[in-house]
């Protein structure tokens, strides 16, 4: 006597299953990336040392938790920082 040799229910034992559908994210899923953005825009004309790094950090942990625009928003509010610096700089009477 054999057993029968019936494919188990769920499709063929021999083929991997579909890969996932891509997900698109959302901008829930993005809120640090979004805040690291605020920060950059407000470290030009307010107290960029602070909100700078506030952006920065911000971009770095989003990018870390996988927002695809945690990077840029890091790299924005860098720039931001030394450009509200430069402007300090240069609009403060001596």
């Amino acid at each position: 006597m054999t057993a029968s040799q019936d494919p188990p229910p769920g499709g063929d034992p021999g083929r991997p299953p579909p890969p996932a559908p891509a997900r698109r994210p959302r901008v829930s899923d993005q809120v640090l990336s979004i805040i690291g953005f605020v920060c950059a825009v407000v470290a030009v004309l307010y107290v960029p040392v602070l909100f700078g790094l506030a952006g920065v950090v911000l971009g770095i942990v989003g990018h870390t938790r996988g927002e695809p625009l945690g990077r840029w928003a890091a790299i924005a509010a860098g720039a931001a920082m030394l450009a509200g610096t430069m402007l300090s700089i240069l609009l403060v009477p001596r």
